[in-house]
């Protein structure tokens, strides 16, 4: 067969008053029809520069130096303007990470969807708006008329994205070019997103070129993979020999960085790989992963390795391949594993029957329609929960189930509606501040994103400072020292103390942001989603940070995630949360075996996992999650269970099972029927 899609020895740069970035240079592969050809590397690799490329797409500052993007055959480098507009968005279709970035926020979805037809196919209005219908409903999007009626900022993130893609399916494509199109969602919209991906794939036989860092997602859909590392391809296979069989150094450490559903940090070892990718423009003369690789040798500092055919389908850009081939594992440095913590000891923070509820703001008209009734948002619906010294709690859940609120909740930012919180024997059930400072020291917060919490003019070693002066953690004459300890704690060098923010990356960002709430040894820290957005060697060096500070400091910690597999690494204990409320709660080795909460199973049954040889069992929750502000009588997850019972769980509150050892899941189906459940999850073969 012709393939779709042949970039042959692509090369560009972005012309910079820094000197030329060379972000892609000499990147060859094919996508053959109804193929899915996944791009992973981390940021800065030049994936996303890739992908504009093939459409040209490309800023005014770049630049193709050389090479062949050939499109069924034809170079898309030497077509006009009008030849161009007459295959984007028609023959060759675009998903973006941003939905909201890729929507028009001033026109109807109905009006920016029939559009692509009537430019493209044209097509009178009535029988774009009937087609437009037909594909929502292919896309599982509920109520298709009325989302054709609404506004961008309507609709929910993951049914931005289910929009964008049937925008992208609406001319029937040759080519599907996805960049990233599920890094914000929920583990459950992912998942019906990449089904979703597959199902379609498999009906328009389109070919897609899919760019990501989430090596879970490539092991899922993925047919061939192409590794990119500083705008080059290092690796290439089919998707079983990248994961079974990886070649080139690189490869090998990003499936070392990623922790697997199955393990624990009692049990195994996050290796980040050190340093970070190199500055585009001032590239190393030797191999560009040289200076971050434990295998380098003298050859690799002085000449560049060529990609050659390792195996058939199977290519590598290595001096030492076969070397790499003949090791079952990369030699490491051995450290001891971080040992279980005890569950002995009085709770360092108790939480009891938590409540947290938002007045709704309305119009007037509808309070007056509704005769002056308020109504709340139930944010956090009577929750309870204690942790104990040196342990870490993890609460997973969709976005929208209440754990930002908690964590709120706990850290003063958000006063809370009833319910009782202790910490260190004292009440907090108060706004942060009416804390007492001592308490104030003692429990911090990490936040998901480190730009909302740096000041942009506070050098690193001032907002560092910052804290220990305010909590006299260490003498005066000591802070200087205090704070170059503080990052070299968090794996960064002295050089870093007179940057500021705008100068770091986003791991970089995130660490400092970590030293400063360590800064002052409190007792308990706050984690909310502060890996999420990372690349996944990066979210491997803050985790093993972690790890670190809750065995040397005895610093306990609240998690909030979700990503289960990281949760599963890192936690102690997990509680699952779904609309306010917990439904199960319990050690972390236990919430991943039979017996599940339903809700927990489909979660487990979602998270996309980085092997191709791991089954598991399909279960996809059906519509979105029910809104606060009128949550479901009885259990509040029963419009969307697939294992209901029947009217009992539409109007009773279900009952709390013990399963011993602190495991308690709150469900109608009686606790040995839940036990005789298979696992979700299963290795094949």
């Amino acid at each position: 067969m012709e393939p779709v899609l042949r970039v042959e020895n692509l090369a560009i740069t972005y012309e910079t008053r820094r000197g030329d970035v060379k972000a892609v240079r000499g990147v060859s592969f094919e996508v053959m029809p109804g193929e899915t050809y996944g791009v992973v590397g981390e940021s800065g690799c030049g994936k996303s520069t890739l992908a504009f490329g093939v459409v040209r797409y490309l800023s005014p500052n770049a630049r193709v130096d050389g090479g062949r993007i050939l499109f069924w055959g034809e170079n898309v480098l030497e077509m006009t303007e009008e030849q161009l507009r007459a295959i984007r968005g028609n023959k060759i279709a675009m998903v973006y990470q941003d939905p909201m970035s890729a929507l028009n926020p001033s026109l109807r979805i109905g009006e920016q969807l029939t559009e692509v037809l009537v430019i493209h196919r044209g097509l009178k209005e009535r029988e774009a708006y009937r087609r437009c219908l037909e594909m929502l409903e292919k896309v599982r999007m509920p109520d298709p008329e009325a989302m054709m009626e609404r506004y961008p900022y309507q609709l929910s993130g993951g049914q931005q994205q289910r929009v964008l893609i049937a925008m992208a399916l609406l001319t029937n494509p040759d080519l599907l070019i996805m960049d990233e199109p599920t890094t914000g969602l929920d583990v459950t919209i992912e998942a019906a997103v990449l089904d979703l991906i597959a199902e379609l794939k498999r009906e328009f036989d389109a070919a897609i070129l899919y760019i990501t860092h989430n090596l879970g997602v490539v092991a899922r859909i993925c047919d061939r993979v192409g590794v990119m590392y500083a705008g080059e391809l290092v690796e290439e296979a089919r998707v079983e020999e990248v994961f079974l069989n990886p070649l080139h150094p690189y490869t090998r450490g990003l499936l070392r960085c990623v922790p697997r559903l199955g393990l624990s940090k009692e049990t195994s070892r996050l290796h980040p790989i050190p340093g970070q990718v190199p500055p585009l423009n001032a590239l190393p003369p030797g191999c560009v992963f040289e200076r971050r690789c434990s295998f380098a040798r003298e050859e690799c500092c002085l000449s560049r390795p060529e990609l050659v055919e390792a195996a058939p389908g199977h290519a590598v850009r290595c001096f030492r391949w076969e070397e790499m081939a003949a090791m079952e594992e990369a030699p490491v440095e051995e450290k001891p594993l971080f040992v279980a913590v005890s569950d002995e000891g009085e709770p360092l923070l108790r939480v009891q029957g938590l409540k947290a509820y938002y007045l709704q703001e309305e119009s007037a008209l509808l309070r007056l329609i509704r005769r002056g009734k308020k109504r709340y948002v139930k944010a956090v619906d009577d929750v309870g929960f204690e942790v104990k010294p040196q342990n870490i709690l993890g609460v997973v859940g969709e976005s929208g189930c209440g754990k930002t609120t908690l964590a709120k909740c706990i850290a003063g930012l958000v006063a809370p509606s009833d319910g009782k919180i202790e910490f260190l024997g004292i009440d907090i059930s108060k706004p942060v501040e009416h804390r007492d400072r001592d308490l104030l020291r003692e429990l911090q917060m990490v936040f998901q994103n480190p730009d909302a919490t740096l000041n942009p003019s506070h050098t690193v070693g001032q907002a560092i400072e910052r804290p220990l002066r305010l909590f006299g953690t260490v003498p005066r004459s000591e802070i200087g020292r205090e704070v170059r300890r503080l990052l070299r704690a968090v794996k960064l060098d002295e050089s870093y103390i007179h940057r500021r923010p705008d100068q770091l990356s986003g791991g970089e960002k995130q660490r400092v942001a970590i030293a400063r709430a360590f800064a002052g040894r409190p007792s308990l820290v706050l984690c909310d989603e502060p890996v999420s957005s990372l690349d996944v060697s990066v979210q491997a060096a803050i985790l093993s940070l972690l790890l670190e500070f809750q065995q040397i400091y005895g610093t306990s910690m609240l998690f909030i995630s979700h990503d289960l597999s990281v949760v599963r690494y890192l936690c102690d204990h997990i509680a699952v949360m779904y609309l306010g409320q917990f439904c199960e709660v319990g050690r972390s080795e236990d919430i991943f075996a039979p017996p599940y909460h339903p809700y927990t199973e489909a979660l487990l049954s979602a998270v996309p996992i980085p092997d191709p040889r791991i089954e598991q069992r399909r279960i996809r929750l059906e519509g979105p999650v029910p809104s606060a502000l009128h949550p479901p009588p009885g259990c509040h997850f029963h419009t969307r269970c697939p294992h209901k019972l029947g009217d009992i769980c539409e109007t009773t509150e279900p009952p709390r099972h013990d399963a011993g050892n602190g495991h308690f899941i709150w469900c109608h189906i009686p606790l040995e029927e839940l036990r005789q459940r298979e696992s979700v999850i299963h290795i094949s073969g």
